[in-house]
């Protein structure tokens, strides 16, 4: 990784940590429902989504403040779906990021009203941001509420669900992971931009960008969970043949997985150079979502 894009995330990785920490502690709600969401907001992750929204922020606008509250927003929404996956009636895991998931330190009922008091929190977050005028907040919650929802993640999450134990193909495979993962990504990718004054042109082509990074982000994912090192994960690997799960992996082998990663890698670029943000954070931040260990 370089140098500068190593620094550009530590520094946004720690600012977004600190932002939702703080947000979050000083809600007045019930002590118990504080203790979950905040457990799970500050066991650690990557905060992936809110810094590919801050780097699209970067590549077209100044002021980053205007990016803040959106890029919380994601990222609790992110931590609502990762404590509903964890439920023994979704993917039944008893790790996440090496520590116990939600309802192994509480229980599934707080962590399911944990996960909802995030979800919802997070409009909230937007809806008050005084840094935003009144049509961009309006705007950036009805992004958020289709790709979150069920036009979304939600509708990826059960269509994943249902492709469990029966094959399917690349097509599918590739429309499971666009509303499952890809949309959040999406949203993520064309907010920042959107507040940065992208034009429709940009915007449309950072939309073809986020498309391909979602697919590229889920195929490092299927193929971590077969090659990976579990103590840099955070958890077990092998657990989609266990659950067995539709992945790149199963369904082209892991030499096919890689090539159509690089596929995915070439096309996400030059839809970037379309959008002239080439020269952007988000070039080296595709390399670094396709070399991931973790």
């Amino acid at each position: 990784m370089q140098e500068n894009l190593k620094t550009y995330i530590d520094k946004y990785k720690q600012i977004i940590s600190d932002k939702l920490s703080s947000s979050l502690h000083g809600l007045s709600i019930p002590g118990r429902l504080k203790e979950s969401m905040v457990y799970s907001v500050e066991a650690g992750g990557k905060k992936l989504r809110p810094i590919l929204l801050i780097a699209s922020f970067d590549a077209y606008g100044n002021d980053v403040n205007k990016a803040i509250s959106a890029a919380l927003a994601v990222e609790m929404i992110h931590t609502y779906s990762l404590i509903h996956d964890d439920l023994p009636a979704m993917d039944n895991d008893d790790f996440r990021r090496g520590k116990p998931t939600n309802h192994k330190v509480f229980d599934e009922a707080t962590a399911i009203l944990a996960g909802d008091a995030l979800l919802t929190y997070s409009f909230e977050l937007i809806a008050t941001d005084t840094n935003l005028k009144p049509k961009q907040s309006v705007d950036l919650i009805t992004m958020l509420a289709k790709s979150s929802g069920p036009k979304g993640m939600v509708g990826g999450q059960i269509l994943d669900m249902e492709a469990e134990q029966h094959p399917v193909t690349l097509k599918e495979l590739e429309h499971i992971h666009t509303l499952k993962t890809g949309e959040l990504l999406q949203f993520a990718i064309y907010a920042g931009a959107y507040l940065g004054d992208a034009t429709e042109e940009q915007l449309e082509h950072l939309k073809e960008f986020a498309y391909y990074l979602g697919l590229i982000f889920q195929v490092q994912d299927d193929i971590l969970d077969v090659t990976g090192d579990p103590d840099i994960l955070g958890k077990p690997v092998g657990s989609d043949e266990g659950n067995e799960k539709s992945t790149y992996p199963k369904l082209l082998g892991i030499d096919g997985a890689i090539e159509q990663k690089k596929s995915y890698v070439q096309k996400a670029k030059d839809a970037l150079t379309k959008a002239n943000a080439q020269s952007s954070i988000l070039m080296d931040l595709t390399d670094y979502f396709s070399h991931r260990d973790h």
